[in-house]
């Protein structure tokens, strides 16, 4: 993988994460709450709102719907 690609996938893992955390809080959500709701493990959100991983196609949907939002939105960095 190029560097150019890297930055990019880099800039997006941060975006994700800031998203995520971002409308968790908004709707008054511990990362636990979030976890329960969406059924993955506190630890999972935790990584991702620490930029540490992109989360699974499946991890990312149940995020999506536990926040009231569709995947699409989730991954919309241009709001």
């Amino acid at each position: 993988m190029d560097k150019e690609m890297s930055l990019k996938n880099r800039d997006r893992l941060i975006q994700l994460g800031i998203t995520i955390s971002t409308f968790r809080k908004y709707r008054g959500l511990s990362q636990e709450q979030l976890a329960e709701l969406a059924e993955v493990h506190r630890t999972t959100i935790s990584a991702i709102e620490r930029e540490k991983f992109f989360p699974t196609i499946d991890n990312a949907a149940r995020i999506a719907n536990a926040l009231n939002l569709t995947i699409a939105e989730l991954f919309d960095f241009n709001f």
